[in-house]
């Protein structure tokens, strides 16, 4: 099946520090691609792939798990680790918690952690429910396209499948629970007004990474899909920054 256009994973293959990012729920790589550029243009090595089931139709989503999601940026990180000596994890909301994630399961490869508006807990009541309603509701209304810049646009579906956001609490569980595991630093960006994300994914990552130190920026300029908006040169700026600041290398990136 052809991919939607944008929606192409990336990778850049540069110097000895890498950043896998991670892209959100119903999104695709097109959401996170002038991040990704941004930094590889840094001397960066890069690695943003495309969730299973993203990026050409929400039907085809449908057979698709967090755990398969979990699995495409975990092979990501492992594979950057193979050729970087210190790698970070960066994401956007579902890729924010993936990110935090990869943290937890393998604290000795990520040296930080980048978030933008990350998902951590139901903000659909919906979701409560879905494991019953995917047979009765096989989709709902789409989560894309949440930005406040004038013009600019998210690659995405138009639906979300019902059968795969019912796997999504598996995934906030595992990842609220494990919080305290995360030592390597985290840099949490929040946008106020958020049509996707609500405030309590934010706090709960404030009140349970407590063995790790989080810093929290708020994007005031933006809505969800921060890194095509407003603030994206923010965002950009202050991840490269956030790497120079935890990098045994970072004093090596460019500007």
């Amino acid at each position: 099946m052809s991919l939607l256009p944008g929606a192409e994973p990336f990778r850049h293959d540069g110097g000895c520090v890498g950043v896998v990012l991670c892209h959100g729920f119903t999104g695709s790589p097109q959401s996170m691609r002038p991040w990704a550029d941004h930094l590889a243009a840094a001397g960066l090595s890069v690695d943003l792939p495309l969730l299973p089931g993203h990026g050409t139709t929400w039907q085809e989503m449908r057979a698709t798990t967090s755990d398969q999601w979990f699995a495409a940026v975990e092979e990501s990180l492992l594979g950057l680790r193979e050729s970087c000596d210190e790698v970070f994890a960066m994401g956007m909301s579902l890729g924010g918690c993936l990110a935090l994630r990869l943290a937890e399961v393998h604290p000795d490869a990520v040296s930080g952690v980048v978030l933008v508006n990350p998902s951590l807990a139901v903000e659909n009541r919906l979701l409560h429910a879905a494991r019953l309603l995917k047979w009765l509701l096989p989709s709902t209304k789409g989560l894309v396209n949440d930005i406040k810049k004038a013009g600019a646009r998210e690659v995405g579906y138009a639906r979300v499948p019902t059968a795969a956001a019912a796997t999504l609490p598996k995934l906030w569980t595992a990842t609220r629970r494990d919080l305290p595991l995360i030592t390597a630093p985290i840099l949490a960006y929040r946008s106020p007004e958020d049509h996707v994300i609500g405030p309590e994914s934010l706090r709960i990552l404030t009140s349970g990474a407590v063995n790790s130190t989080v810093t929290t920026r708020s994007l005031d300029n933006s809505f969800h899909v921060a890194t095509l908006d407003n603030d994206a040169a923010t965002v950009f700026g202050g991840s490269l920054a956030f790497v120079r600041d935890h990098s045994r290398s970072g004093e090596g990136l460019d500007a």
